[in-house]
């Protein structure tokens, strides 16, 4: 809708701070970015022996961390060398400092407001997180902590710890009879982690299958490229929407087009209820997608057909850290993947340690079994090579935030309400050809 958009815009605008302060080719913003810029220079002006910026810097730092001990010390200090020339009190902090955080509190308070107009509440991030001491000395002006032990003793700013995040659960009700429990997180060696067999059965595999050879095209999903993970695979992909259209213009069978609309919000039911989650989980993205071994490619291969990584960060190995930031897709919470056949080789769905190296977990596709995971650093996967025939499934990411459903599943949506209703004539069926792209 027309007020989602505007949300958006605005969820966008809000958080320019980070964006600002995350360096190119860099996957994490500088902690504090903003704030540690007055921090730098209420001492920098202390240095040079302009007390009366000094103080102005400390309290323009001071409009973002008003409780911070050392730099209400340091400010307190810069008074008390002003005493007799200056009345401190006219010292005021810098004007474009409280007209951002004005604006910034602003923006929050409009997030809120419309959030809770739209039945759900929104979390205001912290901006201007402080994690714990400087390390590096050569990134600070030579350290305030330097003076002499007579003189004055001013003070850096300090960070404290994240927040932890919210409690997890598992083990709900599975919602249908016919879906079989297979192993759950401890059994599958991780955090948020399910395997179930019989979510959708041997005939709508086929049905599905019979689908998707008419609707992929190559690169559908992956901006157009073919083979993005690897050179020795080509993907196919197509959306719930197009499916619809497909459906509705006679080019596949309107029924089994359904199929796919119905058995993903079965999955979605089913992984909303299993993991007990208390609001809604919403579609973020919906795909189906086939990948193909290429004849003449597969010998040798030492390659994944999905390399390791985290559906919701950016998994960095080495750091054994897993970046939540763009342009990883932040706001996924959980992912699903549905399987439609099993007569390929290769292709296993694999769990790792934050290494991307340790296998903790492998699972073989097979039609109607489905593998669920929270997206964040805690789960990362890839998939083996597929050295042999076709594998297809249907993969599923879900939010728990409004603000970032899918477009082109809210349209399918309305779609399905269309079609519910008696015979329309394909001059009611007012769907977009560019809301497939």
């Amino acid at each position: 809708s027309l007020a989602d958009h505007y949300m958006q815009v605005l969820a966008c605008k809000h958080d320019c701070v980070r964006e600002l302060a995350t360096r190119s080719g860099r996957i994490s913003p500088i902690e504090n970015f903003l704030p540690l810029h007055y921090d730098y220079l209420q001492f920098a002006y202390y240095r040079v022996g302009d007390y009366i910026k000094a103080l102005e810097c400390a309290k323009s730092y001071l409009l973002f961390h008003p409780d911070d001990e050392d730099v209400l010390e340091n400010a307190s200090y810069y008074e008390g060398l002003l005493e007799g020339t200056i009345d401190p009190d006219t010292v005021k902090p810098r004007k474009e400092a409280k007209t951002l955080l004005r604006r910034h509190k602003l923006e929050s308070h409009l997030l809120q407001v419309a959030a809770a107009s739209l039945g759900y509440t929104y979390t205001e991030p912290n901006y201007w997180n402080r994690y714990g001491a400087r390390q590096d000395e050569h990134s600070v002006p030579s350290s305030i902590s330097s003076e002499p032990e007579d003189g004055p003793r001013l003070f850096l700013a300090k960070k404290p710890m994240a927040k932890p995040d919210r409690e997890l659960k598992e083990g709900g009700p599975l919602l249908y009879s016919d879906v079989k429990f297979v192993y759950n997180s401890q059994q599958l060696n991780g955090t948020q982690r399910v395997l179930l067999d019989n979510v959708i059965s041997e005939e709508q595999c086929r049905e599905l299958h019979r689908v998707a050879s008419g609707i992929m095209l190559a690169g559908d999903g992956y901006r157009g490229k073919t083979s993005p993970h690897t050179p020795n695979e080509r993907f196919e992909g197509a959306t719930v929407l197009k499916a619809l259209k497909y459906g509705y213009e006679g080019r596949v069978p309107l029924k089994s087009a359904r199929l796919f609309y119905d058995i993903s919000e079965k999955a979605r039911r089913i992984v909303e209820s299993y993991f007990m989650l208390n609001s809604t989980l919403y579609f973020s993205y919906t795909h189906l997608v086939c990948r193909t071994a290429l004849s003449g490619q597969q010998e040798r291969r030492n390659d994944l057909s999905h390399p390791i990584h985290a559906d919701n960060c950016l998994l960095d190995p080495e750091a054994n850290e897993c970046w939540k930031e763009p342009p990883a897709y932040t706001f996924r919470d959980y992912s699903a993947l549905l399987y439609m056949n099993a007569d390929f080789e290769g292709g296993e769905f694999i769990f790792t340690e934050m290494d991307a190296k340790t296998v903790t977990a492998s699972i073989k596709p097979k039609c109607g079994r489905m593998i669920s995971f929270s997206s964040g650093g805690e789960n990362p996967h890839g998939v083996k090579a597929v050295t042999k025939g076709q594998r297809c499934a249907v993969a599923l990411w879900f939010t728990l935030d409004p603000l970032y459903r899918e477009l082109e599943r809210i349209q399918a949506d309305e779609v399905i309400a269309m079609l519910d209703q008696e015979h329309l004539g394909p001059s009611e069926m007012n769907i977009n050809p560019k809301d497939e792209l």
